[in-house]
């Protein structure tokens, strides 16, 4: 058995998800996101979300964590901002002595829903599907789920009982 946090960093809004990987069964332990109010000065921003991810880490206990690649858009501003959200949670992983994996977003909609080109509908569909009973309403916590599931089928690192 092995829990996985799944993390898909924003500096709006950075969702988080915890799952249980036994083998190839896969069950929901919790999930949750991490708003930022934009008015805060960006040092606190990056240590509200450094302190949230840390308690997650804390209550969940998981054994690694997993996380999306930077995904590079056309806005300059826009990138820098999302990569040091990205510094502020995978140093929280670090601060733990988690390892980290990262996985391309293409990859990660492959991994859950069978094309790399799938919509936040389909992940957020098979998620229901993969993880049943569950109810995500947050897109960002729905995304840090998927990357979790896709985690827990691409890396070698899963163990079974």
């Amino acid at each position: 058995m092995t829990l996985i946090l799944g993390l898909d960093p924003s500096l709006s809004c950075t969702g988080w998800g915890v799952i249980r990987a036994e083998g190839s069964r896969l069950a929901h332990i919790a999930h949750g996101e991490v708003p930022s109010a934009p008015a805060m000065p960006m040092p606190l921003r990056l240590a509200g979300l450094y302190a949230a991810i840390q308690a997650v880490i804390v209550d969940y206990r998981p054994e690694r964590a997993a996380v999306e690649e930077v995904f590079v858009n056309q806005n300059a501003q826009s990138t820098l901002k999302l990569a040091q959200a990205r510094g502020a949670v995978l140093a929280a992983c670090g601060a733990a002595g988690l390892p980290v994996a990262e996985h391309a977003a293409r990859l990660v909609k492959k991994s859950v829903v069978g094309t790399g080109g799938a919509d936040k509908r389909q992940v957020q569909a098979m998620l229901r599907v993969l993880l049943p009973g569950i109810t995500v309403t947050g897109a960002d916590a729905a995304d840090a789920l998927a990357v979790a599931i896709a985690d827990a089928h691409l890396s070698p690192r899963t163990t079974t009982p």
